[in-house]
This record gives C-alpha cells, structure tokens and sequence, in this order.
C-alpha cells in the first residue's frame, strides 16, 4: 500500500507539472489560469482531508482528479466561455501576480534560515575535531570558488544592461562586507556565508538564463498518428518542449528550500536549556510546530501557487524579482547580524 501511495503522489505532481503549461501553450493564458484554479482548489480540499482524516488512499483517489479537471478545462474552452469563469480566471491571475512579494519574501527568508542552519551544523561539527574542521573548510572554499565561477560563467548573459552590472556589482560588495563584519562580530562563519554565496550565484545565472535554449512549446505539436512509436515520440517531444526549464529550475529550489525551512522551524526559538530534542513531549506542542505541519500537509497547493505564479512570469519579471530577491536576502541578512541579540536568537546559531 506504502509503494502504491507513493507512485500516486509522484503521478498527481507529474500530471501537475506537465498539464499546466501543456494548456498555456495549446489553448490560452484564461484557460490555463482557469485550470490551475481548479487545481489549487483540488489540492485544498485534498490537504484538509488529509490533515484531518490522514491515509495513503487519498492520493490513490485524487489520481484521477486531475485528469478529469484538464478534460473540464479543455472542453470549457472548445466553445464560447460563459464571461463569468473569464472574470474568475482574471481575477485568480491577478491574485498570484500580485503574491510575487509574499513568494519573494518566503524564498529569501528560506535561504537565509537554511543558510544559517548548514552554519549550525558545521559549527557543532568543527568541535568533533579537527578533521571535521579541515573537511567543512575544504567545502566553504570548494563553495567560494563555484559561486565565483557560476557568477563569472553567467556574467555576460547577467548583466547584459547597465542596470543589471550594476545590481550585480552592488550585490556583490554588500555580501562581502556583510561577510567581514559578520566575521569581525562573530555572527556568522563561511558555512553559512558560503551558501548565501551559492544562493547569489544561483540568481545571478537564472537572471541570465538563455530563454533561447528551448523551443516554442507550440511549435512542438504535431497530429499523433495511431501507431504508438509515432505517438510516444511526439508525446515525449512535446512534454520535454513545453516545460520551461528555468521555470522547472526555480521552482524546485523554491519548493525544497520552503520545505527545508520548514523542516528548520520547530529548533528555532529553543530554550537554551532545552536540548536538541526538546523536552517532555518534544516539540509538538509548539506553533512552529504545527505550521510545519500545515506547511507539508497542503505542500501540493504550495506546489500549484508557486508553479502557477512562476508559469505567468515573462523573463524581463522573472529578472526582476531575482534582484529584488537577492537585495532582500541581504537586507533581512544584515538587520539579523546587526539588530539581533543573544537573547533573541539562540546562542548555537553564532559563531562564539
């Protein structure tokens, strides 16, 4: 039963994947907005059943679910579309264009959390002995050296604007000073500060991904012939044409490092006398606790939101937001080195 409700779980996220900008590209921006609505609200409803009645033959029942909401969407859109599920479809779209902050937000505060618990981690680990100090150094400079690498691989596509060179130039000497003086504070340490470096590579290189390096998804389409190969060809040129990779790129790294942070939520705001378990009960009781909970409970509506939202972005907004993303990092970054004490933040997330 376990294999059965894992192969389900990983069918409804395919059919998610593939069935949203398959009907962006075959029928239109409302369709396709209309869908993921449907969507949203499917994964909704399966995440309340599933928080309050948990079972694997959920997702064996929400498998074809999917399936008959595209079949929906495309024969809504086959004819004249009643001016109401239009106005639903607009408004649905305005909704996530204007979640772009609260989506912004929620990356860089991940990455920033995940940053800093890698920093933990390595912490403890230096006081194991002298091997572990020597294996974390030899990573936190293997790390330092990619970052730099990846942003000098990416550099001509990145800032191919004055604009852009400039950000870019402004970024990079604000992480490096925040790095000193989170150094000479001894807030933070090169675990930490080399995977805000990994973190400002990876939006530098999205920044300038080449939009060119796949083809128009609807320049893909042909008839399927009725003999298989022909069909499973044209399927398979179709499926690997329509996902756009940068949009897939990002939307796994948003996706993990949310559910990352998650994962991190519950050790933030311990006692310090408490231990890395927790006490009595552990940390059930607590509301990050229960919000990461919620959180991986209702991760495929998280999935459908951010999905959707990143499917709306042309390449200029995307290029857009990645800056805005990487300023902001650094600005909730420098108030925490800054503005926080030990009485706030627990003392084994600093370097002592």
């Amino acid at each position: 039963m376990l294999i059965v409700s894992c192969y389900s779980r990983l069918s409804n996220y395919l059919q998610i994947l593939i069935f949203l900008p398959l009907t962006l590209s075959t029928l239109s921006k409302n369709a396709f907005l209309l869908l993921s609505l449907l969507f949203f609200i499917a994964s909704l409803i399966h995440g309340t059943l599933q928080l309050f009645f948990p079972s694997g033959i959920l997702s064996v029942a929400q498998l074809p679910a999917h399936s008959f909401l595209l079949l929906v969407c495309f024969n809504v859109f086959s004819q004249s579309v009643n001016p109401l599920l239009l106005s639903v479809a607009s408004w649905w779209g305005t909704v996530l264009m204007w979640s772009s902050p609260l989506f912004i937000f929620f990356e860089s505060m991940s990455s920033l959390l995940v940053a800093q618990k890698l920093g933990r981690v390595g912490r403890d680990l230096v006081g194991e002995g002298e091997g572990y100090q020597f294996g974390l150094l030899i990573a936190a400079a293997a790390a330092y050296v990619t970052s730099a690498w990846w942003i000098v691989v990416s550099y001509p596509a990145a800032a191919a604007s004055p604009l852009s060179s400039t950000l870019l130039g402004v970024a990079l000497t604000a992480f490096l000073f925040l790095t000193l003086i989170g150094f000479g504070l001894r807030r933070t340490n090169v675990i930490e500060s080399s995977g805000l470096a990994l973190f400002i590579a990876y939006n530098v290189w999205l920044c300038g991904f080449d939009q060119q390096s796949f083809s128009d998804p609807a320049s893909s389409y042909a008839p399927l012939l009725s003999n298989i190969l022909p069909h499973l060809h044209t399927l398979t040129t179709f499926v690997t044409n329509t996902l756009p990779k940068p949009v897939l790129i990002a939307l796994v790294y948003r996706l993990v490092i949310l559910l990352g942070a998650a994962q991190i939520l519950p050790t933030i705001g311990a006692d310090s006398w408490e231990t890395e378990y927790g006490v009595d009960d552990g940390w059930d009781g607590r509301p990050t606790s229960k919000l990461t909970k919620i959180l991986l409970t209702y991760r495929q509506t998280i999935l459908v939101t951010v999905y959707s939202h990143l499917l709306l972005l042309d390449h200029s907004s995307q290029v857009w937001w990645r800056w805005v993303n990487i300023f902001s990092t650094l600005v909730i970054w420098s108030f925490e080195l800054f503005v926080s004490d030990d009485d706030t933040m627990p003392k084994d997330w600093k370097v002592e």
